[in-house]
Formats: structure tokens, C-alpha cells, sequence
């Protein structure tokens, strides 16, 4: 769907593949700037390297953070809340996280995996018995982990703003599955990769049926709370018409008309992509997974964080993550990233080095994903070479 900047509705999430190939030998930074940048706190440091990709991207604003599997080490902020407006970002604004919000949801099923309310091998029909009516074999046979690491043969999207998308937002996921059997496969499922909002937003219906409860308090128990995750929501940042958190911009770096929750993808979406909250936040996140890796994170079993983070079906796609080679990594990272067109937000986990690196813009589109490319590029690097 292409966007307008007129409302909210018109929004659509997109996920983008960055930061390609570095090999650590690229990461060499010129000798006067190491210094100077060395002579100042991490945070110093960290905001200096920001505000060199913003500048370049010409964005408005930029945060971003160092962290490794024992928390922040490192955090920054530079720029504006919106442009034309004199009031400066901070450490502690929020941040729209877009399809980084798909870890989140990957890991509530993990749990109602360990807690015996599903299973992986879970199929859409065994969930929906009284719906099965109204699905193709293949489709009620789509499984938990199909729809988790893009193998279901799903499409990206379906009009997310139909008449029969209203009402209980329980109801409304339930409903996506009726549109989404009617808009057909395009592809047998487990066969191949197609990237699939709908398909997390299944995922999400899936584990309100079983639990009877919505995905958003779902979250809330299984990762936020748990995370000490305090300044989590869902949609957009701010309270409307007030400048108290970053406003979103188009890609053009214009201002969009509106801010707040409503200015963004509709709330049926929310497993797909619609957490906002502080990059000390999202950290405390991250640095779990990191922990997972580790064999002592909070929220789940050893064993269930080695199955988010190994692609089911060959590929490069886990279960919320893309997985890469990266020699500055030490080998196998974790990466992802997310918009909702209006604000971007990447992250780049490397395991083998217990340490990941956080950057976020309030812009959408390709100036967005260069300045956020280059500031993780230029955080990567700095964190080596400290």
C-alpha cells in the first residue's frame, strides 16, 4: 500500500535487511579521531558518532546504545524532537521499534511452548477447530514455527483497515485469519521465506486463543514486567499535539501531521509491530537475549533461546531474527530491524562477543536506514576498538 501522510491508516510496517558486510579489518577508525573520541565518556563518545551519521543523513534526531548481556554500557541521543521545533531528544525519550516488536511476540509463544499451551508443531486448525470451514488444508495446517520464521506462505499484508477488523482487538485477530485464508498462499507453507506481518499477527491470535487474553497483556507479563520494561506502549510516542516525545517524520524528513498512539499501523498489527518504549528499555530486551545465549536469561529455558535464534528451515531466518556471519562478531549475529514509516529502529546482537548495538531515528524511509546503518557501523566499531 503506498503511504499518504494524512492518517494513521495509511501506514504500513516494512522490515529491512542492513549493515550487509563489515569485516572487522573496515572498522578503522583515523588515529586523531580515536583519540579525542577515547578522551571522553562512553556516552560522550557514543553521542559524538551519532550525531556524525545524522548530520550526514540529515535526520532529526538519532539515539542509539552499547550493551552487553550485563545491561547498557553506553547510551546517546542527538538532534530534535521534530524538526523546526527548538526542543532536543534525550536518553530517555521513547522510541518506535516497528517489526523489532516480533522478538517480543516470538518469545510470548516460546513460553506458552514451555508452559504446555502449545506446542511448535501447533497448527492453525488444531488452534481454530470451529473455523476450519473456512480454510484450505494448507492453511489450517500452517504450524507455530511457520508463521514465526516466515514460512507459512502468507502475504506481507492484507487491508488491515477492513469493516470486519473492529471491535474487541481479540476479535479482530481471530478475524485476520478468515481474510488472510480468503487472500489464499502464495507458496506451500514451509517451502520458502516470505516475510509476513500477517503472519505474526496469527501468531498472535494463536496465543489469545489459548490463553484467552489479549497479546498486549500477554507481553506485558511474559517480557515487560518481568524486564523491569516500565516505559513500554503500543503505537505511536507522545500525547497528541504536545512535543513531549519524538515525533515521527516522513521520508522526505518532513514532519507527519500527527503524533501520539493513534499515528500508526492499526492495533490489530500490534504482534507484527507496534511496541514504542526508552532504548534503556529495549536493552534490557536485548540484553536478555543476549543472556539467553549465555544460558542465563530471565524469561526462558537455555534450550528455548537456541531454538528463537537458529533458522527452522534453513536460511537466515529464525524466529523474530535474521542471522548472519560476521567476522566483527566473532561469526553468528542476530539482526533486525523495523518502520512504520514514520520512525526506524535497528539492532545488531553479537552473541560470541556479548555485546549488541541499539540505533533509532524519528524518520522513516532510506535516509533513515543509511543514518541508522552508519551509526551502528560507527558504535560496532567503537566498542571494538575501546
Amino acid at each position: 500500500m503506498k503511504p499518504t501522510w494524512r492518517a494513521a491508516q495509511t501506514l504500513t510496517l516494512t522490515f529491512v535487511f542492513t549493515l550487509g558486510t563489515f569485516p572487522i579489518t573496515s572498522f578503522s577508525t583515523p588515529a586523531a579521531k580515536l583519540t579525542r573520541l577515547q578522551e571522553g565518556g562512553i556516552n560522550a563518545r557514543i553521542t559524538e558518532v551519532l550525531e556524525s551519521a545524522r548530520q550526514k543523513s540529515d535526520l532529526p534526531a538519532v539515539a542509539g546504545a552499547i550493551v552487553t548481556s550485563k545491561g547498557i554500557i553506553g547510551i546517546g541521543a542527538t538532534g530534535v524532537r521534530k524538526r523546526g521545533a527548538n526542543v532536543s531528544v534525550t536518553v530517555n525519550d521513547e522510541w518506535h521499534l516497528g517489526s523489532d516488536t516480533k522478538a517480543m511476540t516470538a518469545v510470548v509463544i516460546a513460553k506458552l511452548v514451555e508452559q504446555g499451551k502449545l506446542r511448535w508443531e501447533s497448527t492453525i486448525g488444531q488452534v481454530f477447530p470451529g473455523m476450519a470451514s473456512e480454510f484450505s488444508s494448507d492453511f489450517a495446517g500452517i504450524t507455530v514455527i511457520e508463521l514465526l520464521s516466515h514460512h507459512a506462505g502468507l502475504p506481507e499484508n492484507i487491508n488491515w483497515h477492513l469493516p470486519a477488523l473492529s471491535g474487541p482487538i481479540i476479535e479482530q485477530r481471530k478475524r485476520v485469519l478468515a481474510e488472510a485464508a480468503k487472500a489464499g498462499l502464495l507458496s506451500k507453507p514451509g517451502s520458502e521465506f516470505k516475510y509476513s506481518n500477517v503472519g505474526y499477527v496469527i501468531a498472535g491470535a494463536i496465543a489469545e486463543r489459548v490463553t484467552g487474553r489479549p497479546w498486549e497483556d500477554l507481553v506485558e507479563e511474559i517480557v515487560f514486567r518481568p524486564l523491569g520494561m516500565r516505559s513500554v506502549g503500543f503505537g505511536g510516542t507522545g500525547t497528541p499535539g504536545k512535543l513531549d516525545q519524538p515525533w515521527g517524520h516522513k521520508p522526505d524528513g518532513s514532519p507527519v501531521a500527527s503524533n501520539g498512539p493513534a499515528m500508526d499501523n492499526p492495533p490489530v498489527m500490534g504482534p507484527a509491530g507496534r511496541v514504542h518504549c526508552t532504548l534503556s528499555d529495549w536493552g534490557k530486551f536485548i540484553a536478555d537475549q543476549l543472556s539467553g545465549e549465555l544460558g542465563r536469561g530471565a524469561l526462558l529455558r537455555p534450550e528455548t533461546y537456541k531454538k528463537l535464534h537458529q533458522p527452522p528451515f534453513g536460511g537466515d531466518y529464525a524466529l523474530g531474527w535474521l542471522i548472519a556471519e560476521r567476522s566483527w562478531g566473532g561469526g553468528t549475529v542476530f539482526n533486525h530491524a523495523g518502520s512504520n514509516l514514520m520512525n526506524y529502529a535497528v539492532v545488531w546482537i553479537a552473541p560470541k562477543r556479548d555485546f549488541a548495538v541499539l540505533v533509532t531515528s524519528n524518520q522513516g524511509g532510506a535516509a533513515a536506514v543509511k543514518g541508522c546503518d552508519d551509526a551502528a557501523a560507527g558504535l560496532i566499531r567503537l566498542h571494538l576498538e575501546s
